[in-house]
């Protein structure tokens, strides 16, 4: 859609963070063509079609750089367990959902991730390539890869790692269709990627097969690092050292490399970590939800390392992340006013274009680049009096001030409606996915009791 936007406050996330009041943008074949004030734009493209945002913020699409979009499936009850989530309900409610359950709960993370002015998902999981298709069919920009495991993931809950070829072959055979479906299609909005699901159950086999297949199709990694102790222990007891070390010694470690969470990393590892360029997707909304992330921030952003933000699973509210992730980065020096708020809006948009090689295409607003944008309401509230727009953006900003998404130049979301999806459908299809799920969950596993609502419904 060939279009301008006039008299918008522009927050362009360039270079120099420059903002415009007053501010146009122009674009044309999917593309920024130009950026300057409303005069300016209006002269040189009269011929364009006109939307009028005064009264509104455009700013880059957000990026989330590391999610799990089915996992809303468990919002509202693991963050309120004493039990361990990863191994013990994560793992097992993903193998436990039919595909039609996890198109349901694909379609209602899209709808969330636009109502937060995201334009940008990275997802790592499981059976991807059964509902990869029907995200990509929104229009979102995606990147995606199937979270590889050769430990028989499912007997991890009960205290016993074993590593089966058979079985990690089952995950490389979907990261396989994947990408041979999937990568650099959809007018190059959807990218695939390798991903080792964590150091503690990925053999060194396991990641030779990863990266044999990330040079033969050019892509980059992604994995979960340091995410538990549990997982620390295992490497430790198997590998006599850290992930981090382990993944070094299986040249897993790289400027190609996305590693989420870090929270147990080391000083030897976070030192380790940056002098190989790996990128960091802190997922600290979260990862806080049973008490503030403890990764160790501060030595993680003095150590120069790229940071970016994700929402991880049960939500996928990237303006949440960046509140959170605000609060917690303070948290990491001790409190006070550092990093300031432009460090979480960087985060959320210019590094995720880093850490995804992207740069050139996403992450602000400059000719040339992807028309990836949101608009936002300034007379909502939480922006009045508006001083600081990226202050109060980043610490009180919220959904309902989001009203319009685009990607590629197209609306997928437009004046407060979704346009790529029937949302009263989605969110009716994703409650019944998520009961079932649950019921197929307590099935195959029977000491995983059902959440009270659920025991009550017929």
């Amino acid at each position: 859609m060939d279009l301008k936007f006039l008299h918008a406050t522009v927050l362009t996330q360039n270079d120099n963070r420059e903002l415009l009041e007053d501010g146009g943008v122009a674009v044309k074949g999917g593309r920024i063509a130009a950026v300057g004030r409303s005069t300016e734009i209006e002269r040189a493209h009269a011929a364009l079609p006109t939307i009028d945002l005064s009264g509104k913020a455009l700013i880059p699409g957000l990026i989330n750089a590391h999610t799990h979009v089915l996992l809303l499936a468990l919002r509202g009850t693991v963050e309120d367990m004493g039990a361990e989530a990863i191994y013990g309900y994560m793992s097992p409610i993903s193998f436990a959902m039919e595909d039609d359950m996890r198109r349901a709960l694909a379609l209602l993370g899209v709808a969330e991730a636009l109502r937060s002015g995201t334009s940008t998902l990275v997802e790592p999981f499981r059976h991807v390539v059964n509902y990869a298709g029907a995200m990509a069919r929104t229009g979102m920009r995606l990147w995606f890869a199937e979270n590889c495991a050769d430990a028989l993931t499912l007997k991890i809950r009960h205290g016993i790692y074993e590593f089966d070829r058979a079985w990690g072959e089952t995950f490389l055979e979907r990261e396989r269709a994947l990408i041979e479906k999937f990568h650099g299609t959809h007018g190059g909005r959807v990218h695939c990627q390798v991903a080792g699901h964590a150091p503690d159950n990925c053999s060194p086999w396991m990641l030779r097969q990863l990266n044999d297949l990330k040079e033969k199709h050019g892509l980059r990694r992604t994995v979960h690092m340091a995410q538990s102790k549990g997982e620390v222990a295992q490497v430790r007891k198997y590998a006599g050292c850290t992930p981090a070390q382990y993944l070094e010694r299986h040249d897993w470690l790289g400027a190609d490399v996305v590693g989420a969470h870090w929270t147990w990393c080391t000083d030897g590892d976070v030192a380790l970590l940056a002098r190989r360029g790996v990128h960091m997707a802190h997922c600290a909304a979260n990862s806080s939800r049973r008490g503030p992330h403890t990764a160790p921030v501060a030595k993680i952003l003095d150590a120069g390392v790229n940071v970016c933000l994700g929402t991880d699973n049960m939500t996928e509210d990237m303006l949440q992340a960046m509140k959170i992730g605000s609060i917690v980065h303070r948290g990491g020096y001790g409190g006070g006013v550092n990093p300031p708020p432009q460090h979480a809006l960087d985060a959320a948009t210019r590094n995720g274009a880093l850490s995804l090689g992207a740069e050139a295409d996403i992450g602000s607003i400059e000719p040339g680049k992807k028309a990836d944008l949101a608009v936002l309401n300034l007379r909502d509230a939480c922006m009045v009096p508006r001083i600081n727009l990226v202050s109060n953006l980043v610490h009180y900003g919220h959904q309902g001030m989001v009203e319009s998404v685009m990607v590629d130049g197209e609306f997928l979301m437009r004046d407060g409606r979704i346009l790529c999806l029937d949302e009263p459908e989605v969110l009716r299809n994703a409650q019944e996915a998520t009961a079932g799920a649950w019921r197929r969950l307590h099935e195959k596993n029977p000491d995983l009791p059902l959440p009270a609502t659920l025991r009550r419904q017929p």
